[in-house]
Formats: C-alpha cells, sequence, structure tokens
C-alpha cells in the first residue's frame, strides 16, 4: 500500500486553499509596499495602507487556518502551521511598529515578510508541480 500524503488525504481542495491564503497574503504585502510609497506622496497614502495593512493581517489569519485546515484532520506534517503561525508573529509586530511610526524597523521588516511570503509561495507551487510530475 503506498504512503499518501497529508495533501491526497485531505483531498486536493485544501491544499489549494493553502495555495490561495498564501497567494492572498503575498498580494496583500505587496498592495502594502504600494500604498507605504503612496502614503509619501499623497494624502489618500495613509487610508489606503491603513485599510490595506487590515486585508494583509487577515490574510495572514487565513493562511494560519488554512494550515490547520490541512494539518489536523489528516494527522500531516505540522510544519506550515509554524510557518504561518511565524507570519502571524511578523505582522502582529509589523501592525505594532507601524502605529508606533517606527519606519526604520517597519520597512525593513515589509521587505523580510514580502521575500519570505514569495519564497513560501514558491515553495508551495513548485511542490504541486514535483507531485503531479511524479503522478505521469
Amino acid at each position: 500500500m503506498p504512503i499518501r500524503t497529508t495533501t491526497q488525504q485531505r483531498g486536493p481542495g485544501f491544499a489549494t486553499f493553502l495555495r490561495v491564503a498564501i497567494a492572498l497574503q503575498t498580494t496583500a504585502i505587496l498592495f502594502q509596499a504600494v500604498t507605504a510609497g503612496l502614503l509619501l506622496s499623497s494624502r489618500h497614502g495613509e487610508v489606503l495602507h491603513s485599510a490595506g495593512a487590515r486585508g494583509m493581517y487577515a490574510a495572514t489569519m487565513l493562511y494560519v487556518l488554512a494550515a490547520v485546515l490541512l494539518w489536523r484532520p489528516g494527522g500531516g506534517s505540522a510544519r506550515p502551521i509554524l510557518y504561518a503561525t511565524g507570519f502571524l508573529v511578523l505582522a502582529s509586530a509589523q501592525v505594532i511598529l507601524g502605529v508606533a511610526h517606527v519606519p526604520s524597523v517597519h520597512v525593513p521588516l515589509g521587505v523580510l515578510m514580502f521575500g519570505l511570503s514569495l519564497l513560501q509561495l514558491g515553495v508551495v507551487t513548485a511542490g504541486r508541480r514535483v507531485r503531479a510530475d511524479a503522478a505521469v
């Protein structure tokens, strides 16, 4: 009997939900970078950046939810939950630093978060392609 991964046990829907959650988070962080630029050049930038912060935080919580739903019933690896929780901690620190107006840490942390989110999106997407190629 072949060993089945958590994705195969739960079906492709939960893995797709995880990929969508990570993609949404990455897009929200990119939106934050754009609105940070607008914050410097427009009077509407602060409103957009503030609204984007709420959206980014919600997307990060959705990522945690997707990771838990993929892991819990299937009994697979808890590693995606650790990554998602790490992003939630970084997002919380980002919000605190933004409210405290500490751009010297807020901006580099945002760049780090975007890079890590993009990297995670690439890993999850590449993993899907590797499994699809192995099935052929």
